[in-house]
């Protein structure tokens, strides 16, 4: 009984957290099985944004203290509804030089939100998406690592700027 009232109020208080969070536009989560492929795309698609807001843009990452690693190397890829691409090499810190892993969180498990881009506004109407892979390999190695275990779940979230540049060509994506 005692387990069932503590998911309660997990679920109370992360409802109440999502719905007092104005400025979220897209928040969506995918399950890493096991261990991430390095063949494994996680992708998530995106419509209906206004052409006129600017948004921030993050990648979200929940790992275990199963993952082994100080930093996480992602490509991640954006398609736009034109057909156009834009990849990104990316590097986060995952954990501290002493080895304690970032972002909130009690116990093993560790939920980090990574910039992706800021005050972006997608400008062509239609679906865009994004999708991310892993890019970690051993030191000293060329090849990359096939199975990374750790990472729990890898998340996308689009949040409104609090100020909005209306610049004709700036802050867009390209």
């Amino acid at each position: 009984m005692r387990k069932l009232g503590v998911w309660f109020l997990g679920v109370v208080f992360a409802v109440s957290m999502v719905s007092c969070d104005s400025n979220q536009v897209y928040d969506q989560y995918k399950s890493i099985p096991e261990a991430w492929s390095k063949d494994s795309l996680v992708e998530f698609e995106i419509k209906n944004l206004d052409s006129l807001q600017t948004y921030n843009l993050f990648f979200n990452v929940r790992n275990s203290s199963a993952y082994k690693y100080n930093n996480l190397f992602l490509i991640s890829n954006m398609k736009f509804p034109n057909g156009k691409q834009v990849t990104d090499t990316l590097e986060y810190e995952m954990a501290y030089p002493n080895g304690k892993f970032m972002g909130a969180g009690a116990g093993e498990i560790k939920e980090n939100k990574l910039w992706y881009k800021e005050k972006v506004r997608f400008l062509e109407e239609g679906t865009y998406t994004v999708t991310l892979e892993q890019a970690m390999r051993e030191n000293g190695e060329v090849e990359g690592i096939q199975q990374l275990e750790g990472i729990l779940e890898v998340g996308f979230r689009i949040e409104k700027t609090t100020h909005n540049t209306h610049k004709s060509g700036k802050n867009t994506v390209k």
